[in-house]
């Protein structure tokens, strides 16, 4: 098997939680406690870092970064089934080094646990809609739009901290990775397999919208 791909989503998935992670650590210090600002500036970061990592990684893995776009893509066959396993596996460890490397720069612990709670109905219904904008964003865009996707999927990330109660995890290896970073964009481990249900049910119904839109235009 082809190990260039494996080795963009992890090293791509790692410098985008780098990004997330440390961008709420940085904004949280410089924000004097005004959290809209903080969230702000961490919704911009973050946006602009996923834009050139999807630019830098695109040619190479399609830039997945998130187990439910490397499930749904392949369902739709955009992606081969062969690569299921080793992407996820690659989205997971690369998001944990991701973490670990922004704990690395601002001085922190390495190891650490969320206390940041994120739970009930409003909690998990944003995480359902982010991620099934997100995933039918990708599908519908992956032929249509190629060349301004990278772009989209940046601006409505940025735009899905604002407008989705949870501030838009939308991607498993994400929350898995936010449960061990006691910060700004921490969430309690308790709280994650929630958020990864709620996760796996937007991006399903993603794909059964597309499925849907896609034989209404054919």
């Amino acid at each position: 098997m082809n190990l260039r791909p494996v080795i963009a989503e992890a090293l791509g998935t790692a410098l985008l939680l780098a990004a997330v992670v440390g961008s709420g650590i940085m904004a949280e210090r410089l924000s004097g406690g005004n959290v809209g600002l903080a969230l702000l500036a961490n919704a911009i970061a973050t946006g602009g870092a996923l834009f050139a990592l999807i630019t830098m990684f695109g040619p190479i893995s399609g830039a997945h970064f998130n187990p439910v776009v490397t499930l749904a893509l392949t369902f739709r066959r955009e992606s081969p089934a062969r690569q299921v396993l080793p992407f996820i596996a690659a989205q997971l460890v690369g998001a944990i080094l991701g973490v670990w490397l922004a704990h690395l720069m601002f001085d922190l612990p390495i190891l650490q646990a969320s206390t940041k709670v994120r739970t009930g109905i409003g909690q998990w219904s944003a995480e359902a809609t982010a991620t099934f904008g997100l995933v039918l964003l990708i599908l519908l865009g992956v032929r249509r739009a190629a060349a301004s996707l990278p772009a989209a999927v940046a601006l409505y990330i940025t735009g899905a901290y604002w407008f989705t109660a949870s501030t838009s995890f939308a991607n498993p290896a994400v929350t898995v990775a936010r449960a061990l970073s006691n910060s700004f964009a921490g969430i309690a481990p308790t709280d994650a397999p929630a958020f990864i249900v709620a996760q796996v049910v937007g991006a399903a119904l993603a794909v059964v919208m597309a499925e849907l839109l896609d034989r209404r235009a054919s």
